[in-house]
């Protein structure tokens, strides 16, 4: 590490081989697109060897440059049009996306067993931003609500309601799944049965 901040490069490359899969990782799961993440994930090494020599070892370094990560993509949020994504909708999204707000008496988000991972990150990548980087944040990287307030700059009462909302939000998404996979199911069902049928008659009046 002090020699990565002393400026050494071989010292900064192996850091990068260290920590770029996880920073990609990080970065695709918020912004929800592999080649806007590779540019994060570029923007964010950018930063560190720019600003490594700030690093005092108060925390663990990942720590440290994991805050880091998630900043540069929530600054990839702000710069966006507001065609896309707007500041409020970071701490609102709701009001973005033109839903109103849900019952938070509603039970939380459960997985039976029916959704798959591909399924999940579909989902979670069509969820609203804002909603996308709570959910992210709080249940997925483990931060607590206190310090998402801190790096998005709300207070922790907003962090826990709109992550209770992006989980509402995120278990529609996934019922939906499930009921348009019956449905495509059925439907193949029923055109196997038609098919069925037909050769049957063909069958019967060739005989």
């Amino acid at each position: 590490m002090l020699r990565a901040q002393l400026g050494d490069a071989a010292a900064f490359e192996r850091i990068y081989r260290l920590h770029s899969r996880r920073v990609y990782s990080l970065c695709l799961r918020m912004a929800g697109n592999p080649t806007e993440a590779e540019d994060l994930t570029q923007d964010v090494f950018l930063q560190l060897f720019r600003k490594i020599g700030t690093f005092r070892g108060e925390s663990a370094f990942s720590t440290w440059l994991h805050r880091m990560s998630v900043n540069i993509v929530l600054m990839g949020f702000r710069k966006k049009p507001k065609a896309e994504t707007s500041l409020q909708s970071l701490t609102n999204p709701e009001e973005e996306s033109g839903r109103s707000p849900e019952e938070f008496g509603r039970p939380d988000l459960r997985l039976d067993g029916v959704i798959d991972r591909v399924a999940l990150q579909a989902a979670i990548s069509e969820l609203a931003p804002g909603y996308r980087a709570m959910f992210i944040l709080h249940d997925i990287e483990g931060y607590k609500h206190e310090e998402i307030a801190q790096i998005l700059g709300c207070t922790p009462g907003n962090s826990k309601s709109q992550t209770h909302k992006a989980r509402i939000r995120l278990r529609e998404l996934l019922h939906k799944t499930v009921a348009d996979s019956e449905r495509e199911k059925a439907s193949r069902g029923s055109l196997e049965l038609s098919q069925a049928k037909f050769g049957r008659d063909y069958a019967d009046a060739c005989s």
